[in-house]
């Protein structure tokens, strides 16, 4: 897909053709689609890189013509083997316009499109890019968030499971966490070698936005090492809660087990054909019946006090 926006009185809004100035998004292009860009003076190859959902965060500079690839997180559903993961949105800078090439319809190109982003302008393609890099940095901070949310809500589960279910949630999550690792110290990477360019010094404004961006970066990578960390030493502690629920439950079941036994044993005994003490008394099913209970009563309390039960 390929869509072209342009800064107009009311914001953004889709045209129908590329002008100078305008922004390019590309979703997952087909070979023809890939071939119209190349019409208007775009390497193949700067195309193709972003589609590569391995691609790594780096820059790229080609006759005048830039590449800036980012690992930009992606939330895959609830349901998916790795919830939270990152893929390479590509941003393509040259003479005439701006594109960005993405596997996938990112919500932050979709934020950019639909016109809700404040004081946003195709024609200032630097500030462009650096609004893609600074929504990137707060999207990794929501979701990290978001993850931080889940693990607490799992933890109170754990804590009396007895399951495998919520400690393999769990492990999604630390799977999450270690693409978010990889993708924003390859980011960070990439940001400093910007940051040495002289890309973004022509305007203070940019300079400063480079800066937060750094900033929001280094921070999204020190709350990602936090959560990864917590969420290790929590995983070893409740695989241990858990087996210890399943020995409390074994325990209990065969404390049950061994009370429930001993009036079936004494009945056992008075169902034998030998001669027995008190069974020719009128009351002796009523004798039998009181041992049964006082045993009975005696063994639980005694479990009771081993904290057996």
């Amino acid at each position: 897909m390929i869509a072209f926006y342009k800064n107009t009185d009311i914001g953004i809004e889709m045209i129908n053709e590329p002008v100078n100035g305008c922004w390019i998004n590309v979703v997952d292009p087909t070979n023809e689609e890939i071939t119209q860009l190349e019409g208007l003076g775009v390497p193949r190859d700067y195309i193709t890189y972003p589609l590569d959902l391995d691609e790594r965060a780096r820059t790229e500079r080609e006759n005048g013509d830039l590449l800036i690839i980012l690992r930009v997180p992606w939330f895959q559903g609830k349901g998916a083997d790795v919830p939270y993961i990152s893929i390479p949105l590509g941003i393509i800078m040259n003479s005439k316009c701006l594109l960005t090439v993405c596997r996938y319809d990112h919500p932050i190109l979709q934020e950019f499109a639909s016109g809700r982003a404040r004081s946003l302008s195709t024609g200032k393609r630097n500030r462009f890019v650096l609004r893609v890099m600074l929504n990137t940095a707060n999207l990794y901070l929501n979701y990290l968030r978001t993850i931080n949310k889940v693990v607490d809500g799992l933890e109170d589960q754990l804590q009396l499971s007895t399951r495998n279910k919520e400690v393999l949630e769990l492990l999604k999550y630390q799977k999450s966490l270690t693409y978010f690792t990889t993708a924003l110290k390859t980011n960070e990477l990439m940001l400093e070698r910007l940051q040495r360019s002289q890309l973004f010094k022509q305007y203070p404004e940019d300079e400063d936005l480079l800066e937060d961006v750094i900033t929001e970066n280094q921070q999204a990578i020190e709350m990602n090492n936090i959560a990864g960390n917590n969420l290790s030493s929590t995983m070893g502690a409740f695989a241990s809660i858990i087996s210890n629920n399943l020995n409390g439950v074994m325990k209990f079941l065969a404390s049950i087990t061994i009370i429930l036994s001993l009036p079936t044993m004494i009945a056992s005994f008075y169902g034998m054909n030998v001669v027995l003490p008190f069974q020719e008394h009128p009351s002796a099913f009523v004798f039998v019946a009181l041992a049964a209970i006082l045993i009975c009563v005696s063994a639980t309390l005694m479990f009771l006090k081993r904290d057996w039960l």
